[in-house]
C-alpha cells in the first residue's frame, strides 16, 4: 500500500517517490517469495518469482538513483538515468514464456532457493542461464552500492550543511540500513563459496536484531519518514515551520483564521485557555531547558517546536505557551538566543580558520540573513560592530 501510495502521490518529489516505490515493491516481492519458498509451495512461487524478477534486478539501480537524487538535488529523470533500467528489461525478457523454451522445474527451483535464496539458484528459471540470479543480481548490488557510497563521499553530504538536516538524515539512514542488510546477505554467500560453515539461524538472528534496532530508531524518531516515506505530510510547508510564532492573544485569531485549515485548527487550540499550575510550569521550563541545553538541540537548523515538545513529551500548544508566556520569548527568538551564545563562544576559537557566516552556520543558522537579523535583535548591533566594541572595552580595561 505504501509503495502504491508513493507511486501515485502528488506531494513531494515525484522522481524520488517513484524510485522509492519500486524499491519497496521489490522488497515486498522478496518477502512474499520467501514465504512461498519456506512453505514449499511451488505453484504461487512460479508466478510471483517471475513477476518480481525485473524489480529485483532494477532495485540496486533505483537505490543508487534515489540516494544520488538527494545528493545532487534532482527533481526529474535525466535521459541517462533510463540506462540504469536496462537490468529490468533483461529481467522482463528472461521471464517471458517464449515458444520452444524448456519447461521449468519449479520443485527443483524451490528446493535450491531454500538453501540460500537466489544466490544458490543453479536451475534454469527463464530464457537466460541461472547466472542471471546467482551472479548478475549480487554483482549489480555490489556495483551500485559502491557507486552510491562513492557519490555520497564525493558530495560531502556526511558533513555539508547545504542540504537540509531532514533530507540528509533520511538519506544516510536509508543508506546505512540498506548497506548493512545487503552486506549481511553477501557475507553468507561468500562464506558458502569458500566452504566455511554457515549457520542460517545465526544470520536470521542477526537480521532480526538489525530489524529491531531499525524499528527502535524509527519509533524514537518517527519524523524521519515525514516528507519521504510519508509524503502526505510535508514538514517543509509554512504551516509546520514555526508554530510557536502564532500569538495566542485573541486579537491575532482573525488573522490566523484566514490561513490554511491546519493553521486554523492550531489557532483554535492555542486560543483556548491553558490551565497549568505553577508547579507544572516550573517543571516544564526545567524539562525544556534541560533538553535544549543538554542535547544542544539548537544546533539543528531544522529544529521546530514540535521536536522539543516530542522530546519532553508534552503537548505542542503547552510547550509553546510555556516558552511564550513564562520564558518570555517566542520559540524562534528563544532558540536563536542559544545559537548566538554558541556562536560567541566558538568565534574566538574558530575565527582564524572560518568566516563569521560559516561559524554561524555551525551554530544552527540556516542563512546569513537569519543570523544577522537574530544577532542584531539579541545584541542590538551587527557582529562586526559588537566585536569592535568588545575589543575597545578590553583595551580600556588594560
Amino acid at each position: 500500500m505504501i509503495s502504491l501510495h508513493l507511486f501515485f502521490a502528488k506531494n513531494g518529489n515525484r522522481r524520488q517517490n517513484i524510485l522509492l516505490s519500486v524499491l519497496l515493491f521489490a522488497r515486498f516481492g522478496q518477502v512474499l517469495n520467501s514465504l512461498f519458498i519456506a512453505s514449499g509451495r511451488s505453484f504461487p512461487l512460479s508466478l510471483f518469482f517471475q513477476f518480481f524478477t525485473p524489480f529485483y534486478l532494477v532495485a540496486p539501480a533505483c537505490f543508487y538513483l534515489y540516494i544520488t537524487g538527494f545528493v545532487y538535488e534532482r527533481k526529474g529523470f535525466r535521459k541517462t538515468d533510463f540506462l540504469h533500467f536496462i537490468p529490468a528489461i533483461i529481467g522482463l525478457l528472461h521471464v517471458i514464456p517464449w515458444p520452444g523454451l524448456e519447461t521449468l522445474n519449479w520443485n527443483l527451483i524451490a528446493s535450491e532457493l531454500q538453501l540460500d535464496a537466489y544466490y544458490s539458484l543453479n536451475a534454469k528459471s527463464g530464457l537466460f542461464p541461472s547466472y542471471l540470479h546467482s551472479v548478475l543480481r549480487p554483482a549489480l548490488t555490489i556495483m551500485y552500492l559502491c557507486l552510491t557510497w562513492l557519490a555520497v563521499v564525493r558530495s560531502k553530504i556526511l558533513w555539508q550543511t547545504t542540504i537540509d538536516a531532514a533530507t540528509r538524515g533520511w538519506a544516510l539512514f536509508l543508506l546505512n540500513v540498506a548497506t548493512f542488510f545487503q552486506l549481511l546477505g553477501l557475507l553468507r554467500r561468500l562464506l558458502r563459496y569458500f566452504g566455511a560453515p554457515v549457520d542460517n539461524i545465526t544470520f536470521v538472528a542477526i537480521n532480526c536484531i538489525g530489524l529491531m534496532l531499525v524499528l527502535a530508531y524509527a519509533l524514537h524518531k518517527p519524523r524521519i519518514f515525514y516528507g519521504f516515506l510519508l509524503v502526505a505530510i510535508d514538514l517543509k510547508k509554512e504551516e509546520w515551520q514555526d508554530r510557536s510564532d502564532i500569538d495566542t492573544e485573541p486579537r491575532d485569531v482573525d488573522m490566523q483564521m484566514n490561513d490554511v485549515p491546519e493553521i486554523r485548527k492550531l489557532v483554535t487550540i492555542a486560543s483556548k485557555k491553558i490551565n497549568l499550575s505553577a508547579a507544572q510550569v516550573e517543571q516544564y521550563i526545567e524539562l525544556i531547558k534541560n533538553e535544549m541545553e543538554g542535547e544542544c538541540l539548537y544546533l539543528n537548523a531544522e529544529l521546530q517546536i514540535i521536536d522539543v515538545a516530542t522530546r519532553v513529551i508534552i503537548p505542542v500548544h503547552q510547550c509553546s505557551h510555556v516558552i511564550n508566556n513564562h520564558i518570555g520569548k517566542n520559540f524562534r527568538d528563544w532558540i536563536n538566543g542559544y545559537r548566538i551564545d554558541h556562536f560567541l563562544s566558538q568565534h574566538p576559537i574558530l575565527a582564524d580558520k572560518m568566516t563569521i557566516e560559516a561559524i554561524a552556520q555551525e551554530a544552527g543558522f540556516k542563512s546569513q540573513a537569519t543570523f544577522y537579523n537574530a544577532f542584531k535583535k539579541e545584541k542590538g548591533v551587527m557582529p562586526k560592530v559588537f566585536f569592535a566594541q568588545e575589543t575597545e572595552s578590553r583595551e580600556r580595561l588594560a
